[in-house]
């Protein structure tokens, strides 16, 4: 018998991980019984629900018709931060323990986050295109000047989210030389040196969003 005293599980969606370069011993030893789905369909979920304790799932919506179905289910792990692919509401009438990941990614969303900022910043894409197309090269200046080139330095990001994920993007835009402005989390957050999202918005040059999508922040 495992160690937690489980004896089935199931991994909803594996193929939603890369999952070739990950360690699932973990997993393995915490659960008698394993089952393991690069992508459940409708039919193979029912199938479960009628026997596991614990679910594991990345993007698999679960709602309230789920748990009705579900005769052992004590635990559902989101694989992820978001938790809007959970009905949270219905999981605890049904007496469903539900947890996320969290800070469990923080350089790579980072990284991403400039990625992306650069990319647009610099034209990467469209420069790309036109070097492979040969226009550097017939270029007479022997240079392109299609698109103007921003610096990220003297620019403004707002943050909203000043988590995890939002203070650690933070850090790297002051490296850049950007000045950092923090969105309130609500209208009565007083905390200092933050500001409402509408005052913030007409003054920042990039916007970065680090907030869970949820009835405060849909829309």
């Amino acid at each position: 018998m495992s160690a937690t005293g489980l004896h089935s599980a199931a991994f909803l969606d594996l193929s939603t991980f890369g999952h070739a370069d990950l360690d699932l011993s973990g997993l393995e030893q915490s659960v008698d019984r394993w089952q393991w789905f690069e992508l459940i369909n409708d039919d193979e979920l029912a199938s479960v629900l009628g026997s596991a304790e614990v679910l594991v799932s990345n993007k698999v919506f679960l709602g309230r018709e789920h748990f009705e179905q579900a005769k052992q289910l004590k635990l559902i792990c989101i694989a992820a931060t978001g938790t809007n692919n959970v009905d949270l509401e219905a999981a605890a009438d049904h007496g469903i323990d539900v947890c996320n990941v969290r800070s469990y990614a923080t350089p790579s969303v980072v990284q991403h986050v400039f990625t992306l900022l650069l990319s647009l910043t610099t034209h990467y894409d469209e420069y790309t295109r036109d070097v492979k197309a040969g226009e550097w090269s017939r270029s007479q200046r022997f240079c392109l000047l299609d698109y103007p080139v921003r610096e990220l330095a003297g620019k403004t990001i707002g943050i909203v989210g000043y988590g995890e994920l939002g203070k650690a993007v933070a850090a790297i835009a002051e490296a850049f030389g950007m000045q950092v402005l923090i969105a309130k989390r609500k209208t009565q957050d007083n905390r200092p040196g933050r500001l409402d999202l509408h005052a913030l918005l007409p003054r920042v040059d990039v916007l970065s969003l680090h907030c869970p999508l949820n009835d405060d922040t849909r829309g």
